[in-house]
């Protein structure tokens, strides 16, 4: 029996992330999201993304303090990226940095869990700096070197402006982080695992990653989100764009999910989010266009809004460029999809599915001169 897309096709057993699609439940190693967006931090969650287990407060200050070293990137690597067209889209460079990046590791033929890990350390720490000093090299600044202590979100902000974050917007990009960090068995963890299953090094698994990533049915949902936003521009605006876009059969992106048949529960968190960054701002049009949005497309397409829609308003209102929405979902998730290589390379048979084949059984060969 197939199924297109592999829907509900159960490829692999990995005791890293749930989700209940019935119930609208995400768990990582048995953790509830809930749970993590209110309690824990993006480097405690990719702890237990590794290891499978809450660090102890003296584990949590070792990966921090790791994350914090490994935030540099190799010089030669910032002469690569000046060497690039401004008009290259992030993504592509990205996976271009982190392609070259093999080159910098200190012993590639390591293949040990521990030296793995350490690969994993440095991958989660130096992608944002790829995409922030991306983003300050194409407008033609130098860019920001990164903070050597403060969060990965932090960070991230700082990298972005060069002006450390307020207390509240750093927290915000760090509860999205956490809900982005890893789901289960999605287009680009699968693209990872699948390269690792080969036995390939964690650099090319993590670009065949971003790879996935980087198609329009998988990342960059939320840059759509938000570009549909500008195009409505106001309230007032916005169940006449909508009936226009479903009568010419337009797909509305941020909406429904191949698993959950509730809520995505990521999204409970984000509208929150994007409704108190739209009072602390002053500017809450993008929060009101949103809801306007979610109430017709419920009513008038049962579907529910995923994580993608109330991220793309988050995110812009935190100041980060539209088109840095996919990198930076990829500067979370990369802690997910370390997770899920360090999980298949532990445990490793090369994937390899079959395909039903549906084409002509027999044909025969005809002489090339005698074909018509």
């Amino acid at each position: 029996m197939t199924t297109a897309g592999l829907e509900d096709v159960v490829a692999t057993t990995s005791r890293i992330c749930d989700l209940d699609g019935e119930l609208g439940k995400l768990t990582y190693y048995g953790v509830d999201i809930h749970d993590l967006a209110q309690h824990s931090s993006f480097e405690e969650t990719a702890y237990l993304l590794w290891h499978g287990k809450l660090p102890t407060q003296a584990q949590l200050a070792e990966t921090e303090s790791a994350l914090h070293s490994s935030r540099a990137l190799p010089g030669r690597l910032i002469d690569l990226m000046h060497l690039l067209p401004p008009s290259m889209s992030p993504m592509n460079v990205l996976r271009t940095v982190i392609s070259a990046l093999v080159a910098f590791d200190s012993d590639p033929s390591d293949t040990s869990a521990p030296a793995n890990e350490r690969r994993a350390i440095r991958l989660t720490a130096v992608l944002p700096t790829i995409v922030m000093a991306w983003n300050r090299i194409r407008e033609g600044l130098a860019p920001v070197e990164p903070l050597d202590n403060g969060s990965h979100a932090a960070n991230i902000l700082y990298q972005l402006t060069g002006k450390l974050p307020d207390e509240y917007t750093a927290h915000a990009l760090d509860i999205a982080l956490i809900l982005h960090a890893d789901h289960e068995l999605n287009a680009s963890t699968f693209a990872a695992r699948v390269t690792a299953g080969t036995k390939a090094d964690m650099y090319a698994s993590v670009v065949s990653a971003l790879s996935a990533l980087s198609g329009p049915l998988h990342g960059g949902a939320n840059e759509q989100v938000i570009r549909m936003l500008h195009k409505m521009n106001d309230i007032s605006k916005v169940e006449p764009y909508l009936e226009d876009a479903l009568a010419r059969k337009e797909r509305i992106m941020g909406f429904g999910h191949r698993v959950y048949r509730t809520e995505d529960p990521r999204a409970t968190h984000l509208r929150a989010m994007s409704k108190e960054l739209g009072e602390r701002t002053g500017d809450s049009r993008w929060y009101e266009m949103s809801q306007v949005t979610e109430a017709y497309i419920k009513e008038h397409k049962h579907l529910n809004a995923n994580v993608d829609f109330y991220s793309a308003s988050v995110y812009y209102m935190m100041g980060i460029p539209i088109d840095l929405d996919t990198p930076i979902f990829a500067s979370s998730r990369i802690a997910g999809w370390t997770a899920h290589i360090l999980e298949q390379y532990a445990n490793n048979r090369l994937i390899r599915p079959r395909a039903e084949y549906v084409g002509q059984k027999v044909t025969e060969y005809t002489p090339i001169d005698e074909r018509g």
